[in-house]
């Protein structure tokens, strides 16, 4: 099959691949840019786990063609982190032991972001609303509530006081 050249801004930086035009842009991601940090769960957009930012829409990328990355804005798990310094979501995720097997993290951990990139002093119901779309069979869900939450708190200071 012939492959398709896309130009895309993954994480920041631009970059250029080949992909099959039938190729998901989570089988780009892990098989062909190497960024196994997204995760492979249930391929039918149901469990969360290969969630990420498109031009600032959390989708799941097993569901998107890597074709139709072309032009977009795509951010991953690896991109929250600044160098070797883990964003306050990650760390907070640590802190609260909000994670156990890790399949799901990086896709709370998007759907997380993009909560808080526009909303930096949700509620619970809020929080747990913008996590719906993840599905983890591990934590029971309220340490990951309690590590977005931490999370919020710490962004707004950091806000406030510079």
């Amino acid at each position: 099959m012939r492959k398709v050249a896309v130009q895309t801004t993954l994480n920041g930086e631009p970059v250029e691949f080949l992909c099959e035009p039938r190729q998901s842009l989570l089988e780009v991601l892990r098989d062909v840019l190497n960024l196994t940090g997204t995760k492979e769960g249930c391929l039918t957009g149901d469990c969360g786990a290969c969630s990420v930012l498109f031009d600032g829409r959390v989708v799941c990328s097993c569901l998107v063609l890597g074709v139709e990355a072309q032009g977009a804005q795509i951010q991953t798990v690896e991109g929250l982190a600044h160098g070797n310094e883990l964003s306050v979501l990650q760390r907070k995720f640590l802190e609260h032991a909000a994670l156990q097997c890790g399949i799901c993290t990086p896709g709370f951990l998007i759907a997380a972001k993009a909560l808080l990139d526009h909303n930096l002093n949700p509620s619970e119901s809020e929080v747990r609303y913008a996590l719906a779309g993840n599905l983890c069979r591990c934590t029971g869900y309220d340490k990951i509530v309690r590590a977005v939450m931490d999370a919020a708190k710490e962004m707004r200071e950091r806000e406030a006081y510079g």
